[in-house]
């Protein structure tokens, strides 16, 4: 397959040199750093959305404004056509998960505080790296991993039980998203962008059926679709770019070491943002979740 730049014309190709060299200068843990604050910044803001728009319309609203913005700088299209079969496939299972993942994990954040749903994000991760590797150190994670997430949801699965059938869907489609997102990434370069906006168009479609009608106010409200976009802009263009140029040069065992950052985020950003105080025995939890994040080493 020919390599995506070329596709440009000779003005873009030397604009997109241009920032590629400019990036590449730049350490890939900065991006990491920008994606762990925002992955939880925008979601928080969607929250707030929540009293005039339904979780699954602020979901397809976040999924379908990234989608319009990666359109309009990326043009996918034609890129898609140009990859082969099998780089295909993981585009639209990427888009397919993203569509999933939005929408499970606002149904669970309406109903929980952002730093449990956070915490529980991570559980498949572990418990991957634990199977694909049987070593004490991923034991003793698991455990630190489990214990954080029962102290977690022992607080108030009798009041919410519904809320974390969503949030443990979410953790299982994370999981997914780490796999597919360091397979677009191989190749490096805008490559994976590239194909990030393929599948984020997917996503926005496959995610219309269910987001539509609850979405419908917000066209209605010139204040209401701009701080959709702003959601999308912030939930969806800047984490997801950020985590593809972070996946593209980081080892796949330092990018999960990484992620151990991710619950303590979600959980500043609940108390700043939403003023979600956790009690002792959620920050325990979340503690907990965060030393096992920290502890686990994949293959």
């Amino acid at each position: 397959m020919e390599p995506l730049a070329d596709l440009d014309t000779p003005g873009e190709l030397s604009f997109s040199a241009r920032s590629a060299d400019r990036i590449e200068r730049l350490p890939p843990h900065l991006f990491f750093l920008v994606s762990a604050v925002f992955h939880y910044l925008g979601p928080a803001f969607a929250v707030l959305l929540f009293a005039e728009i339904a979780p699954l319309g602020a979901a397809w609203l976040r999924i379908a404004s990234a989608a319009a913005i990666f359109a309009l700088w990326r043009r996918p299209w034609r890129y898609f056509v140009a990859l082969s079969a099998d780089d295909r496939g993981r585009v639209v299972g990427l888009g397919l998960v993203l569509a999933a993942m939005n929408s499970c994990f606002y149904e669970a954040i309406a109903r929980l505080p952002l730093a449990t749903v956070g915490a529980i994000e991570f559980l498949g991760p572990i418990a991957l790296a634990a199977h694909g590797l049987r070593t004490a150190r991923n034991g003793a994670a698991l455990v630190l991993a489990f214990g954080g997430v029962y102290l977690l949801t022992d607080v108030r699965i009798a009041g919410e039980p519904f809320a974390y059938l969503f949030a443990f869907a979410n953790c299982g489609l994370f999981m997914l998203y780490i796999v597919l997102g360091h397979r677009i990434a191989a190749g490096g370069g805008w490559g994976g962008i590239d194909r990030l906006a393929a599948a984020m168009t997917i996503a926005m479609l496959a995610a219309l059926p269910v987001g539509i009608a609850d979405a419908l106010p917000a066209f209605l409200s010139p204040m209401l679709m701009a701080a959709a976009i702003g959601v999308g802009v912030s939930s969806s263009v800047i984490p997801y770019v950020c985590d593809q140029l972070a996946m593209a040069r980081l080892p796949r065992a330092t990018f999960a070491l990484l992620l151990s950052l991710l619950p303590a985020t979600a959980t500043v950003i609940g108390i700043l943002v939403l003023r979600q105080m956790p009690s002792r025995a959620e920050a325990l939890g979340i503690a907990l979740v965060v030393a096992g994040v920290a502890l686990h080493r994949e293959r």
